[in-house]
C-alpha cells in the first residue's frame, strides 16, 4: 500500500502532516525550521488557522526539543537515539501538543498514532500510543519537576528554560541573577519586524507598531508580504537590533568621505538599510558575500536603489579581500557566529550548536574583524557586530585581535553611539543587545575608528 493511500485510510490530517514533513527537514536535512515552515505553508495552500498550527507546531517542537526528547525517554524506557528518527519526530510532534498547546488529549494521542502508520508503519502505531499515553499523565511542569530532582542548580535552570546547559552557563556568567528572564525571553516567538529602505519609504507605509528605539522599523504581526513596500522591494524584514547596529555605524561622525563596505552582507538586511544611508550622505555602498546564493539574496534585497550612489553587490572572500586596504570610510563587520542571540527566532539553533562550534567560529572571526579594520582608511570607522553574547565571540575576539593591530585603533563609546538604554557591556566601549531587556535580537557591536 502506497503511504499516500495508508494516509487516506488512517485520516492523519494535512496540517500535521505538513508539519511532520517540515520536522523531517530540519532534523535529517539540517534546514532551517522557519525557512522551511514557510516554504512548506507557501505551497501547500492551507488556510489561516490551520497555518498557525504548523508554524507553531514546528517552532515550539524545535524550541523545546531537548527537553521533549528526554520525556520521550523516560516515557517509553529508551533512548532517543535508539528510535527510528521518523518514529522520533512523531513523538516530539505529539508530545508538543500535549504539553505545551491547547490539543485534547485523545486527539493528540490519536493523531500521533495516525501519523506514525502513515509515515513510519502500522507495527510503530501501538510504541506510539503507549509512549504518548504515558507522556499525557503529566503535565510539563511535572515533568519538568521530574526531570530536575537530582540536578544542580545550572542543570535545572538549564532544563526550565529548555536550552543546553552550556548556553545556560554563559547567560549566567554574563547576567547572574537575570539569566532565567534573559534565557525564557528566547522561548516567546516575535512578531515580524519590518524596516523601510531610507529614501524609498516611510514608517507609515509599513501599517505597524513603530519599534521602540529604531527610527526606521514596525512591528507588523502576519505577513510581511502583504504590506506593499515590502513587496516592491521599498522595505523588507529586519530585527530591530539589526537595524541599531547599521544605524549607530552610518551615524558615527567625523568620518572621512569615501565608499562603505558591508564585509559579510548576505543575506542582506543591514546591507539594505546601510545602502539608503550611504546614498543619503553622497556614498556608495559596496555589498560584499562569499556565498553566491546569499549574494543574490543581498542584490535582490538593493534592488529597488537606483541611480547615483546605487549600492555594488560582490561575491567575494572577506578574508582576502578583492579591494585595496584603506579603501572604505565605514566598515561593517557582522561576521559568521553561533547565533545564541537569536534563538527565539531560530528555534532549533540551541538544539544543533556545540561548544565545539566556537573553536571554528572565532578564528574566522577573527580573520574577518582584521580584515575590516585593514579595509578602513585612517580616521575611517569599523563596527564589528554578533547577534550572540558569547564573551569568546565578542569581547575575546576584539581584545585579541586589537592587542595584535600594527595600525593604532581607537576603541569608540559604542554603547552612547547605540543610544539604547541598559546596552553597555566593558563599561561602555561595547554594548549587548538583549531579548528580555530591549525587545530584540541579542546583538553585540563594538565600534571603532582606525589611526593613521
Amino acid at each position: 500500500m502506497m503511504p499516500h493511500q495508508r494516509l487516506r485510510r488512517r485520516g492523519a490530517d494535512p496540517a500535521r502532516t505538513l508539519a511532520y514533513q517540515v520536522l523531517r527537514q530540519v532534523t535529517a536535512d539540517g534546514a532551517y525550521a522557519n525557512l522551511a515552515t514557510h516554504q512548506a505553508l507557501a505551497e501547500a495552500g492551507l488556510d489561516a488557522r490551520d497555518a498557525g498550527f504548523v508554524t507553531e507546531l514546528v517552532s515550539g517542537t524545535c524550541r523545546l526539543q531537548g527537553t521533549y526528547d528526554r520525556i520521550i525517554a523516560a516515557a517509553s524506557g529508551r533512548k532517543p537515539g535508539s528510535l527510528q528518527p521518523e518514529l522520533l519526530d512523531v513523538l516530539r510532534l505529539g508530545t508538543h501538543q500535549l504539553l505545551s498547546m491547547r490539543v485534547p488529549q485523545h486527539a493528540a494521542v490519536d493523531a500521533g498514532v495516525e501519523l506514525a502508520a502513515a509515515h513510519v508503519g502500522e507495527k510503530v502505531a501501538g510504541l506510539t500510543n503507549a509512549v504518548l499515553r504515558k507522556v499525557a499523565a503529566r503535565d510539563l511542569d511535572a515533568w519538568i519537576a521530574e526531570l530536575t530532582r537530582h540536578e544542580d542548580a545550572l542543570g535545572a535552570l538549564a532544563t526550565r528554560t529548555h536550552h543546553p546547559r552550556w548556553i545556560a552557563a554563559e547567560y549566567v556568567a554574563l547576567l547572574g541573577d537575570e539569566a532565567e528572564a534573559a534565557l525564557a525571553a528566547n522561548n516567546v516567538n516575535p512578531a515580524p519586524t519590518l524596516v523601510v529602505r531610507p529614501g524609498l519609504a516611510e514608517v507609515a507605509e509599513l501599517e505597524g507598531d513603530p519599534t521602540r528605539f529604531s527610527r526606521f522599523g514596525a512591528r507588523r504581526p502576519g505577513n510581511p508580504a502583504d504590506v506593499p513596500a515590502v513587496r516592491e522591494g521599498r522595505a523588507g524584514v529586519q530585527d530591530e537590533g539589526s537595524q541599531l547596529v547599521a544605524a549607530a555605524l552610518a551615524a558615527v561622525d567625523p568620518a572621512p568621505p569615501g565608499p562603505w563596505l558591508d564585509l559579510c552582507a548576505g543575506p542582506g538586511g543591514k546591507a539594505a538599510l546601510l545602502a539608503g544611508l550611504a546614498m543619503a550622505s553622497g556614498e556608495t555602498l559596496v555589498a560584499s558575500e562569499l556565498a553566491e546564493h546569499r549574494a543574490r539574496l543581498v542584490q535582490q534585497g538593493l534592488r529597488a536603489y537606483t541611480g547615483a550612489n546605487a549600492p555594488v553587490t560582490l561575491c567575494a572572500d572577506g578574508t582576502r579581500p578583492a579591494w585595496a586596504d584603506g579603501a572604505f570610510a565605514k566598515v561593517m563587520a557582522d561576521v559568521p557566529c553561533t547565533g545564541l542571540g537569536a534563538l527565539r527566532r531560530r528555534p532549533e539553533s540551541r538544539w544543533r550548536r556545540r561548544p565545539a562550534d566556537l573553536d571554528e567560529l572565532v578564528g574566522l572571526q577573527r580573520r574577518l574583524l582584521t580584515s575590516a579594520l585593514r579595509a578602513a582608511r585612517p580616521g575611517g570607522v569599523v563596527a564589528y557586530v554578533t547577534c550572540s553574547p558569547h564573551t569568546r565571540e565578542t569581547v575575546e575576539i576584539v581584545l585579541d585581535v586589537l592587542a595584535a593591530s600594527a595600525t593604532p585603533v581607537e576603541r569608540l563609546r559604542t554603547a552612547d553611539l547605540l543610544g539604547v538604554p541598559d546596552a553597555a557591556r566593558e563599561g561602555g566601549w561595547s554594548a549587548q543587545l538583549w531579548p528580555h531587556r530591549h525587545g530584540t535580537d541579542g546583538m553585540f557591536m563594538a565600534l571603532f575608528r582606525v589611526g593613521h
